[in-house]
Formats: C-alpha cells, sequence, structure tokens
C-alpha cells in the first residue's frame, strides 16, 4: 500500500493523535499544516525555502494544473515532483471543489461536470475517471477522490443526493485508479451539517476501504461551532489506523481545536492569502503591518518568532515595502506566517507527546487573542 498511517501517541489529556504518514516521497508527521500550492509553487516561496522550515508536505490544485499547463505536460516532465524540484510527499485535491465553486459556469451530471474554464471559457468535463487520469499523469503522493461539495447552506434532500454521488463517484475513482501501488487514493466523507447524512456518507466510504479519508463540505461559511459538532460526530466514524484530513482549514484556533478532535492533516490557503494583504499571524495575535502605527516600529514582526523575515526586518521595513506593492514585501509576509503555522503543529506534536495539548491551546488562546478574536486569525 502506497499510503500507511502510523499511530505513536494518543494524548491522554485531549484524545489527539500524534502520529506518521509513510508515503512514497517520506513521512508526514501529524497533526501536520500542508502549505498549498495551488499552481504546483506555493505563492512567493522556492522549495528549498519550504524545506527549510521543515514543511513535510505541499498540496497542489488537479484543477488548476489540467486547465494550466495540462497534465501531460507535467508528465512528460517526469511527474509533479520533478517539475516542480519537491521531492518530499505532495497531496493533490480532486479539482471537485473549484469545478463546484463555478456555480453559475457547470453543470453537474451523474457521468461528471460540465464547466467552462475560468481562464478563457472553453468547455471542459471532468469525471471522476478524468481526476484519476490527470492525478495519477501528476504522480502526486496522495491523490483525492472526485467529491460533489454542496454549498452552506444547503436543503437536506439536496444534500442527501450529493452525498450519494460522492459515494458511487468514489467507486468509480477506486475502479478507474491506475497507479494504486505508489499513489494514496483518499475518500471525502460529505453529508453538509446533517449528522445522519455524515454517518451515511462515512459508513458507505469506509466499507470500500481507502487508505485514508478526508472530511469535505466544512469551512464553507457555516459557524465555527457547527464545524466542531460536525467533527465531533464524524471522526469517531473513520478507521483509527488511517489518516485524517480535514479539508481547507488553517486558522490557528481551527488547527488546535481540529488536532483535539482526532485530526491528522490540515490544509489552507489562509497564511499565504492574507499575507499578500499585510495580514500575519503572531504570538500576540494578529498583526496588520500596513496599519500606521508600524511606520516607526523597528522591531520584529513577532519578537518571540526565529523566521528568516523575523530575525532580519522590521515592522517599519516590511510595511514600507507592503505599502509600495513592493513584492519582496509579500514574500516576507509569507515567510512569517507560513512559518508560524508550521510552528504551531511543532507545538502541537510536542504537546501530544507530553499529554498537554489542552493546557496548551488555553495559555495559546489566551496569548493570542482568541477568546475575543472570532475570526481566528
Amino acid at each position: 500500500m502506497a499510503i500507511t498511517y502510523e499511530l505513536i501517541k494518543t494524548c491522554k489529556q485531549s484524545g489527539a493523535r500524534l502520529g506518521r504518514v509513510h508515503t512514497p516521497h517520506g513521512i508526514i508527521e501529524t497533526p501536520a499544516f500542508m502549505p498549498v500550492g495551488t499552481q504546483a509553487t506555493v505563492k512567493t516561496m522556492s522549495p528549498e525555502e519550504l524545506k527549510q522550515m521543515d514543511a513535510h508536505i505541499i498540496l497542489s490544485n488537479t484543477y488548476h494544473l489540467f486547465i494550466r499547463p495540462g497534465h501531460e505536460i507535467v508528465r512528460q516532465a517526469g511527474g509533479l515532483h520533478k517539475f516542480m524540484n519537491w521531492d518530499r510527499p505532495i497531496l493533490t485535491d480532486s479539482g471537485g471543489f473549484q469545478v463546484f465553486s463555478l456555480s453559475n459556469m457547470r453543470k453537474i451530471k451523474e457521468e461528471g461536470v460540465e464547466f467552462r474554464s475560468h481562464l478563457n471559457g472553453d468547455k471542459l468535463f471532468l469525471s471522476p475517471e478524468k481526476a484519476m487520469e490527470i492525478q495519477n499523469a501528476l504522480g502526486s503522493d496522495i491523490m483525492m477522490a472526485f467529491d460533489e461539495c454542496a454549498p452552506y447552506p444547503a436543503e437536506y434532500d439536496y444534500v442527501k443526493k450529493s452525498l450519494e454521488r460522492t459515494t458511487r463517484w468514489a467507486e468509480r475513482c477506486l475502479q478507474s485508479h491506475a497507479r494504486p501501488h505508489d499513489q494514496g487514493l483518499f475518500a471525502i466523507v460529505q453529508g453538509g451539517m446533517f449528522e445522519d447524512l455524515r454517518r451515511q456518507s462515512a459508513s458507505e466510504l469506509t466499507s470500500m476501504d481507502f487508505p485514508g479519508y478526508a472530511i469535505g463540505g466544512l469551512s464553507v461559511g457555516e459557524p465555527k461551532d457547527l464545524m466542531y459538532n460536525v467533527l465531533e460526530c464524524t471522526v469517531p466514524l473513520l478507521p483509527a489506523d488511517k489518516p485524517r484530513y480535514l479539508m481547507g482549514v488553517g486558522s490557528p484556533d481551527a488547527l488546535l481545536d481540529g488536532s483535539i478532535r482526532g485530526i491528522d492533516m490540515f490544509d489552507c490557503v489562509l497564511p499565504t492569502r492574507i499575507a499578500r494583504n499585510g495580514t500575519t499571524m503572531t504570538s500576540s495575535g494578529r498583526l496588520v503591518i500596513r496599519n500606521a502605527k508600524y511606520a516607526e516600529d523597528f522591531g520584529p514582526l513577532d519578537p518571540e518568532c526565529s523566521c528568516y523575515t523575523c530575525k532580519n526586518y522590521s515592522r517599519a521595513y516590511i510595511r514600507h515595502l507592503i505599502k509600495a506593492d513592493e513584492s519582496f514585501g509579500i514574500r516576507l509576509t509569507t515567510i512569517h506566517n507560513l512559518h508560524f503555522l508550521l510552528q504551531l503543529m511543532r507545538n502541537v506534536r510536542k504537546a501530544i507527546l507530553e499529554d498537554r495539548l489542552l493546557d496548551f491551546r488555553d495559555a495559546f488562546f489566551a496569548q493570542y487573542g482568541l477568546f475575543e478574536n472570532t475570526k481566528g486569525f
């Protein structure tokens, strides 16, 4: 099997899991945050810089690489690892979320989804079989089954039909997956905010024995409390000997609270997206470097941070770069935000090992200001 999960320890205080996901390109220490490299690059970052931060895995996007440059070009390059010069694990999503986000540009059928390219309007088609063909060409370590991500809010009957289609599509993905020996295929549990539908989806998908399971359809606009309720009912239904991946979640509070609820893997564009607007995450909370009060502040973004940015550049300088629309400013805020979340997950793993994750969460929330700041970053 291409992907295996090793449970090292369960935190006595919280129930969180410390583990390792073994892949053809190396080990992922979990719980883990995965930086997102949508178009075969984490924006403004080099693979070498990501390694220096000790990112164990990155995520790339099937939809975007299908549109441009095309999966056959990536195949000719020797696969995504060689194409982008990254020799650690890669996870590719199936493209389902992106296609279903094109609500007025797509048509859902049992065979798959017809949609128009966001680049030039060309009519395209994505099916379970096509999603497998693309991801097999990309050669990612972890592939995702093609699913339908229901919007929030959505009616019960719509969500039920949607998850049942997702189950049928998952079976077709398994049947058409050409490289199970060196690429692990994860299924995606859907069901919206309805507990009985989540149970149905988990039951149907776990019966197919995928090497890992993701929880999709969350962090799509619902309140955090509702997301956690869904996690609490869904995670116990997933096999304990397989990795559990919460899709599209990356705020510090959700990384902690997701880990406490048994999640092993997370991804989100949040740290890189907010960095481009000059918003950073620090040990004492969110810091918007554009604000005028930092114009003459010659201290680091975060005095407690050991990243390249904080060791070398001041708030005043970074503010100047961001205000002047200099790309180096975006690089510096991106480096810091990614380092911050990767360091947070190292601290989470250490706290699990020492059976004190709930204590760590409370101390982190208090210092970051998360008891007052409901945004989570």
